[in-house]
């Protein structure tokens, strides 16, 4: 465990041992701790994609933590045992991509480090825009710096709590990107929603996001049928109810961790019926084309919802 910026930790997990090796992952992925209080909370990888060795993530103290983030830095310390899952990427590198800009919001520079990491493998051009309140709440920025000098990265750092400070003109940005770019954005809800509206205009499959808080509450209406065509059950969706708990309460086991819609465990294909969509983690297409759902926070539009589970 390391100190990185003002509320900010890097915690490293190594294998038990050779009988326990790490899964391979990708740039931009995740993986989900299993905390001893019993929650599951996603953070990202920022290591090498290559590093076959450890899994690296940066934790946030969020001030209004309730449990995870607040576990992390209060209780874990280096010796400790934890349980994993992953790792899972719905924030993939386009590696083909001719240019990215990246642009990041506090903790939200975690999945773009790997992601930087590996254009300077690959020798492909890439700028950051990060933005943070104060420089002493700037995590990774030595390391950012770093990485721009060994490879073809421009770094654009945004302090707007320091005297003279600015923020990020997220439509300039958007503007001024090549044709031919992908543009990449993590942070705060704020950040993200204007980062969409700047980019309303360009290819979807060009933009990319990665939600750390959800943008939509639960739908908990209920008054439908779930029929679950793999284990043959059908669970009535309650007012007051997600589908998970639905499905839980009547011995459906489905993975779950954030239950927030951001991480993506929980997703479902879709086999029947017209999902209504609450999660941070589909894209616009995907959500159109309604073939598959996060069941911790999405709810029915239709009577009935037939899923492959």
């Amino acid at each position: 465990m390391r100190y990185e910026a003002q509320g900010v930790i890097s915690v490293e997990l190594a294998p038990l041992g050779p009988d326990a090796p790490l899964a391979p992952f990708t740039a931009g992925a995740h993986i989900d701790l299993h905390l001893p209080n019993g929650l599951i909370r996603s953070y990202s990888l920022l290591n090498h994609q290559g590093d076959a060795s450890r899994y690296l993530i940066g934790v946030h103290l969020h001030p209004a933590s309730r449990g995870g983030s607040g576990h992390v830095h209060a209780a874990m310390r280096p010796g400790d045992v934890i349980t994993i899952a992953g790792p899972r990427n719905h924030f993939e590198l386009a590696e083909d991509a001719q240019h990215c800009v990246f642009i990041a919001g506090g903790i939200g520079i975690t999945p773009l480090l790997s992601m930087m990491r590996r254009l300077n493998e690959l020798q492909r051009p890439w700028e950051l825009h990060y933005a943070a309140r104060t420089r002493a709440q700037a995590a990774f920025l030595d390391e950012v710096r770093e990485l721009s000098a060994q490879g073809r990265g421009q770094v654009t750092i945004a302090l707007d709590g320091e005297p003279g400070g600015t923020s990020l003109d997220l439509a300039q940005i958007a503007s001024r990107a090549p044709a031919h770019a992908h543009l990449y954005c993590c942070g705060p809800v704020g950040m993200l929603e204007a980062f969409e509206a700047a980019t309303a205009g360009l290819p979807p499959a060009h933009v990319h996001t990665e939600y750390f808080a959800p943008r939509h509450k639960p739908q908990t209406s209920g008054g439908f049928e779930v029929r679950c065509a793999r284990s043959a059950k059908s669970v009535q969706v309650r007012a007051g109810q997600t589908i998970l708990h639905a499905l839980l309460d009547e011995g459906v086991q489905v993975p779950y961790a954030c239950e927030e819609g951001i991480c993506g465990t929980c997703e479902v294909p879709v086999l029947q019926g017209s999902p209504d969509h609450r999660d941070s983690v589909l894209t616009q297409q995907e959500k159109d084309a309604g073939k598959t759902m996060m069941v911790c926070c999405s709810g029915a539009k239709s009577e009935v919802l037939v899923l492959d589970i």
